[in-house]
């Protein structure tokens, strides 16, 4: 009945998370700068009884609601930012930009952190209904795209005394994630020379631009030696200037360096340095190292990973209407080659006969089933500052399908779909999942002790060390993920 009780109470709030939820999608706003998601957020707790704490952890858009006393203290994650570029008209089936330039919801952060704080009233009246011990966390993360802003939160101790934390992220395939991320430093290298005529005295200039281009070119030869699955990434930030026939002073370039560990990343980024200190040394100007933030790798619990599988699939996916499938098949179609990428991920993970059952939904516009249990966990190239929450405390994650099948991450058809029917039911669906999974770990305390221990053989006594030095605060700089 407990559950019951919680999944009633989302229901019965819907309408109101889904209109925060359009809300959101509107205001569009990028990392740390989500000051008015943050207030739809957080004047949504507050009429739900929650007690709100804002500026959390010294990040002036981060916040919490709590409700209950007590222990299990469990966790839920919200995120709220948008990406820059991305604005798109709500429904249209083709990319169609209203303001050119703007941001845009390009990964369903407009989703996900209401569909987190739908979950955590719900748990509220669960709690409030048993009368049990226990304590709901509603964690607003802002600066998830590019920012890591759970790792700020997590250096300034938001998520110390948790016993479990539980998010979601939106996506085309439902399933509970129990693979790894990639951990990340994203670091500024800012070149200082000497300007000159580049014609009459070129003797006299010590060109920035030609320090970063080496710099870039070292970089290159790197690649060969570093772990496999290293990425290195670069965006060419300020070249100096529009005037050829000037030395140009100054040039700046933005890295993202990533690997499985952290320790690997800073082994990384050390080598990087030096790269970068030998062009300016070969080109007599002068490097600054401008650490802008870092996030680790994710360590998905599996106990808990196993709780919001069977909530996903005790609920049952949505039903979906003639013109939401519509809208799916519409946007399946437009993601040309990428339109089976998930599913064959996933699928090659199991053994064959599992795997011909999951490939048996190839081709489907909208999938409509939950993925098997994948006790292994498929890697992810990517990151997620969800990685320094699942260093503090067990943590687990669930993907939900809210759009279509095969929809790039980060596109306008991710924008696009983002208010729709399927992208609502979606939403309501990650909700219930994430209070059942709670739900079960407040019936049965057992649960977590077990996903403790699997922590603990996991990070076989290595302990939380966050990546981001001392003095480095939250800033908007570099859209990447």
């Amino acid at each position: 009945m407990g559950k019951q009780a919680a999944w009633e109470e989302i229901d019965k709030k819907a309408a109101e998370i889904l209109d925060a939820s359009d809300e959101i999608w509107g205001c569009a706003e990028t990392a740390f700068q989500e000051t008015k998601s943050m207030k739809v957020l957080c004047d949504l707790l507050r009429k739900e009884g929650f007690e709100v704490e804002e500026g959390i952890a010294d990040v002036p858009t981060a916040f919490k609601g709590t409700f209950g006393s007590g222990k299990p203290v469990i966790g839920l994650l919200g995120e709220y930012d948008a990406l820059s570029g991305l604005d798109q008209e709500s429904g249209a089936l083709e990319k169609k930009a209203v303001h050119s330039g703007a941001p845009g919801h390009g990964c369903g952060h407009n989703m996900l952190g209401t569909a987190s704080l739908s979950a955590a009233i719900g748990i509220k009246k669960y709690l409030e209904e048993s009368k049990k011990s226990g304590t709901i966390i509603y964690f607003g993360c802002p600066g998830e795209e590019g920012g890591s802003g759970k790792a700020f939160m997590a250096k300034g101790g938001a998520f110390d005394g948790l016993d479990a934390a539980i998010t979601w992220h939106p996506g085309d395939l439902t399933r509970a994630d129990t693979g790894s991320s990639l951990a990340n430093y994203q670091v500024a290298y800012k070149f200082y020379g000497t300007s000159a005529h580049a014609g009459g005295a070129p003797h006299l200039g010590r060109s920035a631009l030609d320090a970063l281009e080496l710099m870039n070119m070292g970089v290159q030869f790197l690649r060969e030696h570093v772990v496999p699955e290293a990425r290195i990434h670069y965006a060419i930030t300020n070249t100096g200037g529009y005037s050829p026939n000037v030395v140009q002073p100054y040039a700046e370039v933005l890295y993202l360096i990533r690997a499985p560990k952290n320790k690997q990343v800073e082994e990384i980024f050390q080598r990087v340095n030096k790269i970068a200190e030998g062009a300016a040394h070969m080109t007599e100007t002068r490097v600054e190292i401008d650490f802008v933030k870092g996030c680790s790798n994710l360590i998905s619990n599996k106990v808990i990973a196993k709780k919001l599988w069977e909530n996903l699939t005790e609920l049952g996916a949505p039903e979906y209407t003639e013109d939401e499938m519509k809208m799916a098949e519409a946007i399946h179609e437009s993601a040309g080659d990428s339109r089976y990428e998930s599913i064959e991920k996933v699928a090659k993970n199991f053994d064959k006969q599992t795997r011909k059952e999951i490939l048996e939904h190839k081709g489907e516009a909208m999938y409509r089933f939950v993925a098997p249990f994948d006790p292994v966990g498929v890697m992810s190239f990517g990151s997620t500052d969800v990685g320094d929450v699942s260093w503090n405390c067990p943590t687990a994650q669930a993907y939900v399908a809210t759009w279509a099948a095969g929809t790039p991450g980060h596109s306008w058809q991710v924008v696009t779909q983002g208010k729709s029917g399927l992208a609502h039911k979606g939403l309501i669906y990650a909700a219930k999942a994430m209070a059942g999974a709670a739900v079960d770990m407040f019936e049965d305390p057992a649960v977590i002790e077990e996903a403790k221990a699997e922590m603990e053989d996991t990070l076989e006594g290595d302990s939380y060390h966050c990546p981001i030095p001392d003095g480095c605060r939250p800033r908007a700089i570099g859209m990447t993920k």
